[in-house]
């Protein structure tokens, strides 16, 4: 179900009280025309380069994409827990050690708002080693259809 808290609370008292259910906010996910033209630049750019697709969307998210840090004792195994990330540092605080990591947000967690400005960047990358992308037209129309998409989400 999906709606306002007014529109699922009937709805809700009606659903079986014996079974469990899992309540969470809604979260408009980008289209999927984003994800395919970003990842057509990503191995664009990795041909280009004679890298590997993963590398460069790491150097993406690095460079353009949405980042925390977070500190951790030093014997927690992080890439069982995280998938994009990269240490920052050890600190010690008392007689524990704990690493520190930047940790970069993956691109199909992203929002409208923040894969556009993923998109941007990797679009500047492709152009600065000559990769041919979209015309600024054509990536403004797609934009605009992420944002029309994105208010029907809401109604």
């Amino acid at each position: 179900m999906v709606g306002t808290i007014k529109e699922l609370i009937p709805k809700m008292l009606q659903l079986d009280e014996t079974k469990e259910y899992e309540v969470k906010e809604y979260k408009h996910k980008r289209s999927l025309n984003a994800n395919a033209y970003y990842w057509v630049l990503v191995n664009k750019i990795a041909d280009a380069l004679n890298q590997s697709k993963e590398f460069v969307h790491m150097c993406m998210l690095k460079q353009y994409g949405q980042r925390y840090w977070i500190c951790v004792p030093a014997d927690t195994p992080v890439e069982s827990l995280i998938k994009y990330y990269e240490q920052d540092g050890v600190r010690k605080q008392g007689d524990r050690l704990f690493k520190t990591y930047n940790v970069y947000k993956p691109s199909s967690e992203m929002n409208t708002y923040e894969m556009s400005k993923l998109i941007d960047g990797t679009v500047e990358e492709a152009q600065s080693i000559g990769i041919e992308t979209m015309t600024p037209d054509e990536l403004a129309h797609l934009k605009a259809m992420w944002g029309v998409e994105h208010e029907n989400k809401k109604k």
